[in-house]
C-alpha cells in the first residue's frame, strides 16, 4: 500500500465558534415563505440493453488533509424579488459561510455519517467539511489537480467521492484520511450508494457506469446509447440505480447486476436532464435543464414533467427536503420547491457579492437546506 500523508492547520478560534453559534441562533428565528403553483405532465417510452463488465482491483494511496476554518455571515432576506422574469418571494434567514481562498469552487454537497455536511471543491482540489455551526475544514486529495466532483456517504461509515480530472475515485474517513482507488475508464462525476452495499458512479468520458466495493474493487458497465453525456446518479427505492443522460435527453436505469434500460424524454433533442434523486413517494425526480422542467419517473418508467414558470429557468441539482417536498437549484441564484403533486414555487436567494452559482443542495440534520455556491466561494444555509 502506497501511503501519502498531508497534515494541515486549523485556523479557527473559540471566539469565532461562539460568533457562529450566535449567528445561527438569530438565523433560526426567521422563516421562509410558502405558496405554490403547478404544471402539467407527459410520458416517456423505453429501450433496453444489457451491460457487460470489466473488473479491476483498486490500489490505494492514502493521505490526511489539513484544516481551514471560516466563519459565517448573515444574508439579507427580502419579501419579494424578480429573477429571470419571474416575481417570487425571497427566502428569509439565509446564512453564508465563505470558504478560505479565492480558488475555492465548491461543487457537490452531501450529508455525512458524522452529522456534518461534506462537499467537493473542484478549484482547490479538496474535500471540505462544514459543521452545522459553520466551521469549515478542508482536506487535500493525494493526487494533485484531481478536481473532485461528486460525493456521497458510503455503506462503511466513510464518504466516497469522484475525481473528474484523474483516473481515481476516493474515500475519506470522518477524520480526514483519504484513500484513492484507480478507475480504468476514469473521468467520474456523479456517485451514489447502492442498495447492494457498493458505490455506483458515472464515467462521463468513457460512457460507462462504474461500481466499486467498499474495498475498492471496480467493475464497469457500458451505457447502451453512445456519447450519452451521463453525469448524475441516484439510488432508487426499487433497488436499482438511476442516472441522467444529458447529451441525449434520456433517463437511465441500471440493476445491481449491470442491466441498463433507457427512457427517452418527450423532447430528447432539446432536453438536458442533470440532477437526479429518489423522492419520498418512491419515484425518481430529476431536473431537466434544457427543457426547463422538473421531471418524475416511476420505477416502471412512466415520465411526467412539470414546467417552470419563466423562460430563464435553468434547473440543476435536486434533493428531498425536510418538509416532504423536493427542492432544486435554478442557476445562478434561485432555489425551487416542488410538491409531490407537482406544484412549484421558486425563491431567489439574496446573497452578498455579485457572482454566484448554486450548484448543489442537500437537507442537513438541523432541518435546514445546505447549498454549494461555486462562484460565490461559499456554502449557504437556509430554512425551508
Amino acid at each position: 500500500m502506497l501511503v501519502r500523508t498531508r497534515v494541515g492547520h486549523r485556523l479557527h478560534s473559540r471566539a469565532s465558534e461562539c460568533a457562529l453559534a450566535l449567528i445561527g441562533l438569530v438565523a433560526s428565528l426567521v422563516d421562509g415563505c410558502n405558496s405554490t403553483n403547478g404544471g402539467p405532465g407527459g410520458s416517456g417510452g423505453s429501450s433496453t440493453g444489457t451491460g457487460g463488465d470489466t473488473a479491476g482491483t483498486g490500489g490505494d494511496m492514502a493521505g490526511t488533509g489539513g484544516g481551514l476554518a471560516a466563519g459565517g455571515r448573515a444574508g439579507t432576506g427580502g419579501t419579494s424579488a424578480t429573477d429571470g422574469g419571474a416575481t417570487t418571494d425571497a427566502l428569509q434567514g439565509v446564512q453564508e459561510f465563505p470558504i478560505t481562498g479565492s480558488s475555492a469552487f465548491p461543487e457537490t454537497i452531501t450529508l455525512g455519517p458524522d452529522g456534518n455536511l461534506w462537499f467537493t471543491d473542484v478549484g482547490s482540489h479538496t474535500i471540505g467539511k462544514i459543521t452545522t455551526a459553520g466551521a469549515i475544514t478542508q482536506f487535500s486529495t493525494p493526487t494533485p489537480n484531481s478536481r473532485p466532483y461528486g460525493i456521497t456517504s458510503g455503506p462503511d461509515g466513510n464518504l466516497w467521492f469522484t475525481e473528474s480530472a484523474s483516473p481515481n475515485i476516493g474515500r475519506i474517513t470522518p477524520e480526514g484520511t483519504i484513500t484513492e482507488f484507480p478507475v480504468p475508464g476514469g473521468g467520474a462525476y456523479g456517485i451514489a450508494k447502492g442498495s447492494d452495499g457498493n458505490l455506483w458512479f458515472v464515467e462521463t468520458g468513457s460512457n460507462q457506469i462504474g461500481c466499486s466495493t467498499p474495498t475498492g474493487t471496480v467493475s464497469e458497465f457500458p451505457i447502451t446509447t453512445a456519447k450519452s453525456g451521463s453525469n448524475y446518479i441516484a439510488a432508487g427505492a426499487d433497488g436499482n440505480l438511476w442516472f441522467t443522460e444529458g447529451s441525449v435527453g434520456q433517463i437511465g436505469r441500471i440493476t445491481p447486476t449491470g442491466t441498463v434500460t433507457e427512457f427517452p424524454l418527450s423532447d430528447p433533442a432539446t432536453a438536458r436532464p442533470l440532477g437526479i434523486t429518489a423522492g419520498p413517494d418512491g419515484n425518481i425526480w430529476f431536473a431537466n435543464q434544457g427543457g426547463r422542467r422538473i421531471g418524475r419517473i416511476t420505477p416502471a418508467g412512466t415520465i411526467t414533467e412539470f414546467p417552470l414558470s419563466y423562460t430563464g429557468a435553468n434547473p440543476g441539482d435536486i434533493t428531498p427536503g425536510p418538509d416532504g417536498n423536493l427542492w432544486f437549484v435554478d442557476y445562478p441564484s434561485t432555489v425551487g420547491r416542488i410538491t409531490l403533486a407537482g406544484a412549484i414555487k421558486e425563491f431567489p436567494v439574496v446573497l452578498t457579492g455579485s457572482s454566484h452559482s448554486l450548484t448543489s443542495l442537500v437537507a442537513g440534520p438541523d432541518g435546514n437546506l445546505w447549498l454549494a455556491d461555486r462562484n460565490g466561494h461559499e456554502i449557504v444555509r437556509f430554512t425551508p
